[in-house]
């Protein structure tokens, strides 16, 4: 079942573009930073591998994750956090989870990517974040203002 996200909370979506990814595995709790592309309610993200997190992926898919821009000022604060699901994508699953990162980051796209960029490409796994529940915190609309989104 979808989530049904306001404007609002879409426009955070779209505004970021970082989100701090935390997981569970054998060696205990874990976040990391990674870029997103949003593809519907599911989030796409590239990583390694061999990173911890996309390990503790690997024995555990259950997740975590905020978004929010940085704020000197309390009462702008305007933040996301989701409960969900993440995996890797399928082979054929793969060219969908690049067009839509390629789309949000230009930078990727073949033939604009640097040589860099393109190695490191190679490398890493793609992972599709199902988002489960959601939290929109609102500070703008009062201190600590806060809705809840079920999928």
């Amino acid at each position: 079942m979808a989530l049904i996200l306001p404007p609002d909370v879409a426009d955070v979506l779209a505004q970021q573009h970082v989100m701090t990814l935390a997981t569970q595995g054998r060696d205990g709790p874990w976040a990391a930073a990674v870029f997103y592309a949003r593809d519907g309610d599911d989030l796409i993200f590239l990583s390694s591998p061999d990173s911890r997190h996309s390990r503790n992926l690997g024995q555990q898919p259950l997740c975590a994750a905020t978004i929010q821009g940085d704020q000197a000022d309390w009462r702008a604060i305007q933040g996301i956090q989701i409960e969900g699901i993440a995996r890797e994508t399928t082979d054929e699953e793969v060219p969908l989870a690049r067009a839509c990162y390629g789309k949000r980051f230009p930078f990727v796209q073949p033939g604009l990517a640097p040589d860099a960029i393109t190695q490191a490409l190679e490398r890493v796994r793609w992972y599709r974040l199902t988002m489960k529940r959601l939290y929109f915190i609102d500070n703008l609309r009062g201190l600590g203002k806060r809705q809840q989104f079920d999928a």
